[in-house]
C-alpha cells in the first residue's frame, strides 16, 4: 500500500463529490468519486409473507449481534403477516441504536423487520464492498449525527440514504473488501478461542467448587484428595456488606464531574475482575454523599444485572447499585478465593434477589446470608493461582482481539475517506 494527500473537488450543483484516499493499494491512483448511497444501492422494500420463512431465516434488532457479530437464530417468528425480503449478498442494518454496530451481510434468502434496514448493492459498488463501508465508522457516525431519540435513537432514513459512498473502480473495491474480509476473519478465529478459553474455565470451576449443597467439589488437586469437607460459612461471618450511596439530585454540578471517580456497571462489564471507573466522576463534596472505598475492594453488583463480581483497581466511590464486602478474614477466605468463588453464585444471587416492576435488587441483609464453602487457606491458594492462569491467558486474548480491532479501524480510516473530506 501507499500513502496519497487528499485532493477533494465537488461538481456545482452536482450530488458527486471527489477525493484521493490517504492510504491506496499499489496499483491504483487518481481521485475517487464519492456517490450518495441511494444511487448505489437499493433500500429494498418488497416484502415476502412470515409463512415462507423460519425462524432461521428471520432477522431482526433482537437478533442482529452488536459490533458485525453476525447473527443469532430468532426465538421465534413475528406476529406480522410479511417482512422485508432479502437474499445473499444484501446488507441488513439495524436502525435502533446505530452505535451497536449491528450490520450483517446475508448469506441466505430470508426477512426482515421494519426496524432493520435491507440495502442491496447496484451499479458501480460491488456488494462485499459496500458490506465493508457499511460496517465502518464513517458511516456508523453518520448514522448517528442525525439519529432522533434518546433512549432508543434512530437513524433519519432520508440522511441515511444522502451518505456519501467512495466509489473506486471495481478491482480496488475488491482488494479493499478482501483485505478488510481477511481481518474480520482473523478476528472472529481470535474471539472463538477467547470464547473456548472462557467456556474452559467455566467448566473448570463447576468442578472445582462444591455443588449448591453439597461440600466436597468433583475435582480436587492431588494433594488435597484427602482433606475432607470445605467448611460451610455465611458471608457475614467472613467480612461486612456494606451498600453504595449516589449524592442527590443526580447530575448536580455541586456533586458531579469532579475528580473523584464513581463505579458504573459499564466499567464492570468492559473491564472483567479489575475495574478502573472511566464513565462517571464526583467532586469532592459529591464523594462525601457516597461510599469512597479503597483500591482492592471487592465489588457485587446488586441491581439490574445483579451478582457481577469486581475488584476496584484505583480508589473511587461505588454508588447504590452496588454492594462492598469490606473487612474480610482472609484466614477464613482469601479475596482471591472469595472473588472465583462469589463468581459461581450468579445464579443464586438472581434467585435471593428482589424483583420489582423494572430492577432485580440484591439487599444488603439478603446477600450477609448467602454461604460459602471453604477449603484450608493452602488449598484456596491453589484453586486461585489455577483459575488466575486461566484470567490472564483470557486478559492477554482480550488485548489481542482489541489490537486487532483498533489496527483494523485505523486501516479503515486510511482506505476510506474521512466524511468531512468527502463533503468539502
Amino acid at each position: 500500500m501507499s500513502s496519497k494527500g487528499k485532493g477533494a473537488m465537488s461538481e456545482e450543483g452536482g450530488e458527486k463529490s471527489a477525493l484521493v484516499p490517504r492510504l491506496r493499494f499499489p496499483d491504483f491512483d487518481g481521485i475517487v468519486p464519492a456517490l450518495p448511497l441511494a444511487a448505489v444501492a437499493d433500500f429494498v422494500s418488497a416484502k415476502t409473507s412470515v409463512d415462507q420463512i423460519t425462524p432461521a431465516q428471520y432477522v431482526s434488532t433482537e437478533n442482529l449481534l452488536p459490533d458485525f457479530g453476525g447473527l443469532n437464530q430468532a426465538v421465534k417468528l413475528p406476529s406480522v403477516s410479511s417482512v422485508t425480503s432479502f437474499r445473499p449478498n444484501d446488507v441488513l442494518v439495524s436502525n435502533i441504536r446505530p452505535y451497536l454496530r449491528k450490520v450483517w451481510q446475508a448469506d441466505i434468502h430470508g426477512g426482515a423487520s421494519n426496524d432493520v434496514l435491507v440495502v442491496r448493492a447496484t451499479e458501480p459498488v460491488g456488494a462485499d464492498y459496500l458490506a465493508a463501508i457499511l460496517r465502518s465508522d464513517l458511516f456508523i457516525d453518520y448514522v448517528m449525527r442525525g439519529a432522533k431519540g434518546v433512549k432508543m435513537p434512530r437513524g433519519e432514513i432520508s440522511m441515511i440514504q444522502e451518505f456519501p459512498v467512495p466509489c473506486p473502480c471495481a478491482r480496488e473495491q475488491q482488494k479493499i473488501a478482501d483485505c478488510l474480509s481477511s481481518l474480520d476473519e482473523l478476528i472472529t478465529a481470535e474471539t472463538r478461542k477467547l470464547d473456548a478459553l472462557k467456556t474452559h474455565k467455566k467448566g473448570l470451576m463447576q468442578q472445582l467448587f462444591p455443588r449448591e449443597g453439597e461440600t466436597v467439589p468433583r475435582l480436587r488437586f492431588p494433594e488435597f484428595r484427602e482433606a475432607g469437607e470445605w467448611d460451610t460459612k455465611r458471608l457475614d461471618s467472613i467480612g461486612r456488606v456494606i451498600r453504595g450511596a449516589s449524592p442527590r439530585p443526580k447530575d448536580d454540578p455541586r456533586y458531579y464531574g469532579g475528580p473523584v471517580p464513581r463505579l458504573m456497571v459499564q466499567d464492570v462489564t468492559r473491564d472483567g475482575k479489575w475495574v478502573t471507573p472511566q464513565i462517571d466522576s464526583l467532586t469532592l463534596e459529591g464523594a462525601k454523599l457516597s461510599r469512597p472505598c479503597p483500591a482492592g475492594t471487592l465489588t457485587i453488583v446488586c441491581s439490574g444485572t445483579v451478582g457481577v463480581i469486581s475488584f476496584l483497581a484505583v480508589d473511587a466511590c461505588i454508588h447504590d447499585g452496588f454492594l462492598a464486602l469490606v473487612d474480610i478474614d482472609e484466614s477464613i477466605a482469601t479475596k482471591d478465593f472469595l472473588f472465583h468463588s462469589l463468581s459461581t453464585l450468579r445464579e443464586q444471587f438472581e434467585k435471593g434477589a428482589t424483583h420489582g416492576g423494572v430492577f432485580t435488587n440484591l439487599t444488603t441483609s439478603g446477600i450477609e446470608l448467602f454461604e460459602i464453602t471453604c477449603p484450608s487457606p493452602t488449598e484456596q491458594k491453589r484453586i486461585s493461582d489455577c483459575l488466575t492462569a486461566i484470567d490472564d491467558l483470557i486478559t492477554a486474548q482480550s488485548q489481542n482481539i482489541d489490537a486487532l480491532k483498533i489496527h483494523k479501524k485505523g486501516l479503515m480510516q486510511q482506505l476510506f475517506p474521512v466524511l468531512d473530506e468527502v463533503v468539502a
